[in-house]
């Protein structure tokens, strides 16, 4: 996702469920880039993490099947108590895991943390009036920068408990995956259920191989997609997994995820975060304005205005350009100041007010501003709008596309999930060009899978799971103001329902490190989190004493 070098990244393996268009995938794939920067800057800590494999049947649920695919995990024994100190879980979700998903956060590596904070804190602002100066500005320095981009949280409560650090990806993700695991037919065997039988398979392997007795309490975490994992283990295994930390977890199945673009657009209004209502009005009347030249027939001048790589004639084209310039807002509120390119703030300044500009810009022109700085930090020459080959894209079975996760994971919204973010509600402050239609024929188009099946799909999963009432308990269900995917997470806590809730922060932002929150509520649900840990620990303790 929109991410640079220059920011205060956190760790996003846990990122999003569905995204729509290529913009939110691509800022995907640039976080994923600055983890693996981060990975090759940093050998010593590494040194004391094990990766090792396991073979798992690639179905539990059918004896007469003998095909297994090796699953990687990674073991961090660093402060672990023998014999008896407790297992912390870091369940994997779409995408890679990393060793340092069992690391310590270590902050910010600099040649000079003093001239960065004093260029980026003061001079940013006065001297380079945009943020496209900015970026091109920091680049031009070379200097060697790298961001907190651990995931951190658990590990320093890992710490602090002394317990055994352990991270396991997520079948079909990663490099836990046979070579035809992409195709078709070989699908059939990705599901949230599935992947649940892994993890109990796995609890049985590290019990054995480390020699696990009733004493060792075992804590999961998720975030994202993983969280829901992270809550379903404890739900389905309440006999392996003693409790489970569940970080903006999509516990509810939904088609229609109209609600994801309502919060994007209450959140360009949230003023606590940088947001107007002007804010909103002008990214509306730019999408408008957009949709009035599609309607005049003005192809070649919008391909020419937003640097498309094709000319959006067609229908599909064109949702595909719109997909992909609100995919550009959607990842800024959905990571707001966590390490996307641009926060809300500067996208509202972007859109209302641009220091330094003499002249009065259309919010036309502003949005066109936006694309070119997207443009810019992801060093993409054009922007592509073609579905044409955005189905080759997913139709992509071959071995080396399997770090990445869109045909895996939009397999998953077809059978499972839905989570499609449409933009038909009045409230969406884009364009009702993102609709339903037009997301789930991918499922025929990419997999044979009927549109007219998706509904039974998703009820059979919220009845499987429990929908917004989950089967669970003795989990803690973390969620931001800001972040679109508390809609279908539990945010009232209540009886034997726990649940942090943290005004005006966005997707699963206490994940990272304590060391790097920005705000005062983001530091109290931390304390709050790691209380709650530590009165899990402490009741089981005096549970096994009585």
């Amino acid at each position: 996702m929109l991410c640079f070098s220059v920011c205060c990244l956190v760790s996003l393996l846990f990122l999003s469920a569905v995204d729509s268009g290529k913009t939110l995938r691509k800022i995907k794939e640039q976080l994923q880039k600055n983890k693996q920067l981060k990975f090759m800057s940093e050998e010593q800590p590494l040194q004391q993490v094990e990766e090792s494999w396991l073979e798992q049947p690639l179905d539990h649920f059918n004896r007469l099947k003998v095909k297994t695919f090796s699953q990687k995990f990674f073991v961090n024994e660093a402060h672990w108590d023998r014999p008896d100190g407790p297992v912390f879980l870091f369940i994997g979700g779409e995408g890679p895991i990393f060793k340092f998903d069992v690391l310590a956060a270590l902050g910010f590596i600099t040649t000079n943390q003093t001239v960065i904070s004093l260029l980026f804190f003061s001079c940013s602002y006065v001297l380079m009036p945009s943020l496209g100066d900015k970026l091109h500005f920091f680049q031009s320095l070379n200097l060697n920068i790298f961001a907190d981009i651990f995931p951190g949280h658990h590990v320093e409560m890992a710490q602090q408990h002394r317990a055994l650090l352990l991270a396991v990806e997520h079948r079909f993700y990663g490099d836990s995956i046979n070579p035809d695991g992409l195709k078709t037919e070989s699908l059939a065997d990705l599901s949230s259920q599935q992947a649940l039988a892994d993890l109990a398979a796995f609890h049985g392997y590290i019990c054995h191989k480390f020699n696990l007795t009733s004493r060792n309490l075992w804590v999961s975490f998720g975030g994202s997609y993983s969280g829901a994992l992270s809550a379903w283990f404890r739900g389905k295994f309440p006999n392996l997994v003693y409790a489970a930390v569940a970080s903006s977890a999509p516990v509810e199945a939904k088609l229609d995820f109209s609600a994801y673009n309502h919060v994007v657009g209450l959140s360009l209004k949230n003023t606590a975060v940088g947001g107007s209502e002007k804010c909103w009005a002008q990214v509306q009347q730019a999408f408008a304005a957009v949709e009035a030249e599609l309607i005049a027939g003005n192809f070649s001048q919008l391909a020419a205005d937003f640097s498309c790589c094709q000319i959006p004639q067609n229908l599909d084209d064109q949702i595909e350009l719109m997909q992909n310039l609100a995919g550009v807002i959607m990842g800024a509120v959905q990571y707001n100041e966590e390490g996307v390119l641009m926060s809300i703030s500067e996208i509202c300044d972007l859109m209302t007010n641009i220091s330094g500009e003499r002249t009065e810009m259309k919010p036309y022109s502003r949005l066109i501003k936006l694309a070119q700085i997207y443009r810019s930090s992801t060093e993409e020459k054009c922007l592509d709008v073609s579905h044409e080959k955005t189905i080759q894209d997913l139709m992509d079975m071959s071995v080396h596309s399997s770090r990445r996760a869109e045909r895996q994971w939009t397999y998953q919204t077809c059978t499972e999930f839905g989570f499609y973010q449409t933009c038909e509600d009045p409230t969406c402050p884009f364009s009702g060009l993102i609709n339903l239609q037009a997301q789930t024929k991918l499922c025929t188009a990419v997999f044979g899978i009927s549109q007219h099946s998706l509904p039974s799909r998703i009820a059979f999963t919220n009845s499987y799971y429990g929908g917004d009432e989950p089967h669970t308990h003795r989990v803690l269900y973390i969620n931001g103001g800001i972040d679109p995917w508390k809609e279908l997470s539990v945010v009232q806590g209540g009886g034997e329902v726990q649940s942090v809730f943290i005004d005006d922060t966005a997707h699963c932002a206490d994940m990272s490190s304590r060391r790097f929150a920005k705000r005062d509520s983001l530091r109290k649900a931390r304390q709050e989190i790691e209380k709650q840990v530590s009165d899990w620990l402490r009741t089981a303790s005096l549970e096994k004493m009585d």
